[in-house]
């Protein structure tokens, strides 16, 4: 059970933070997830080295999508440009 509501909290996440960050952004429903997972752990890595977060603790939805967002902003970054 756990599973099935991390991967729905990294959709709903990672949906969030594409629709706020401006841009072509990479796939569908699964990359959305995995990208609204991996901003999750971004931002619980983060917080815990800025010592917002002792150990055990995770990050909250809202810095779950600053972190998303983080990721979406080194994707454009390295991402080739098209003409």
């Amino acid at each position: 059970m756990h599973l099935i509501w991390t991967l729905l909290i990294g959709l709903v996440v990672g949906a969030v933070a594409k629709f706020i960050m401006p841009g072509k952004d990479p796939g569908g429903i699964i990359v959305t997830m995995l990208i609204g997972i991996a901003g999750s752990l971004v931002a619980t890595y983060a917080g815990r080295a800025l010592g917002w977060y002792q150990e055990g603790q995770a990050a909250g939805f809202i810095m779950s999508v600053v972190g998303a967002i983080v990721l979406l902003a080194l994707y454009h970054m390295i991402r080739p440009k098209n003409a």
